[in-house]
């Protein structure tokens, strides 16, 4: 069984994101980046897959600058077998992204679909509900558990108040959350056999995929900073501070 896993190269979740001085998005400028943590999830679900010997192949793909090979080369560091770079400069957005995923799975005819829930920076959470719908493929977001047995999937899923479990035909489409697994930290003894690992790649146009853009950002800024607490002397005074000024009670 081939499983395919999306990743995304995003600022790196411990740095604090600046907004652009003309408001038109996020600075990237001299930004540390990384593997989305959603989709460093995805991998280490699927390398534990082809440990357990149901997965053949784990291929990892991504979409983005030539930047976007050092993500790819973590994800075959943390145990994947090939990588796929899909180049553009472009900030695709969810249904481009899902459009441009449609067209490589076509070309690699994969068996599950696994990817993170969301992306940190987009926060979007809509990608891999659009590539179902597309690909016509049963979908399970938000997995909490994986189990392959043949050509079914269990998967576990959280829901409000409590747990779903649900039987999905393969092929299909999975989104990792934040508590299917704790991501491995890749080795350098397998750093250094991820540069010898096969990483390829495509033209985003070499799809053949319409990309442009349906959304437009009106402006970007930051959440209103947090102002300063206060001290009071008695439980009393706190009670009226809550009912008559900030009007919580």
């Amino acid at each position: 069984m081939k499983v395919l896993v999306p990743v995304k190269r995003v600022i790196d979740y411990n740095v604090k994101a600046r907004v652009k001085a003309d408001q038109t998005g996020v600075d990237l400028a001299n930004v540390k980046m990384s593997m989305n943590p959603f989709c460093e999830i995805a991998v280490e679900e699927a390398v534990r897959l082809k440990e357990k010997g149901v997965a053949t192949e784990v291929v990892a793909v991504s979409i983005g600058p030539q930047q976007a090979q050092e993500t790819l080369r973590t994800a075959l560091a943390m145990g994947a077998d090939r990588a796929i770079l899909i180049l553009t400069d472009q900030d695709l957005e969810p249904l481009a992204v899902a459009k441009t995923l449609k067209a490589v799975i076509a070309e690699e005819q994969p068996q599950l679909v696994l990817m993170g829930k969301q992306a940190i920076d987009g926060d979007n959470n809509a990608t891999g509900q659009m590539l179902a719908a597309m690909l016509d493929w049963p979908q399970a977001a938000f997995a909490s558990e994986v189990t392959v047995e043949g050509n079914k999937a269990k998967v576990v899923r959280e829901v409000d108040g409590g747990l779903q479990t649900l039987s999905v035909d393969l092929p299909a489409i999975v989104t990792a959350d934040l508590r299917l697994n704790e991501p491995r930290y890749a080795s350098l003894p397998n750093i250094m056999k991820a540069k010898k690992k096969p990483l390829d790649v495509k033209e985003l146009a070499s799809l053949g995929v319409d990309t442009a853009p349906r959304l437009k950002v009106v402006k970007v800024t930051e959440p209103p900073k947090r102002g300063g607490g206060i001290k009071v002397e008695t439980a009393a005074d706190l009670v009226m501070k809550l009912k008559n000024e900030a009007g919580v009670l």
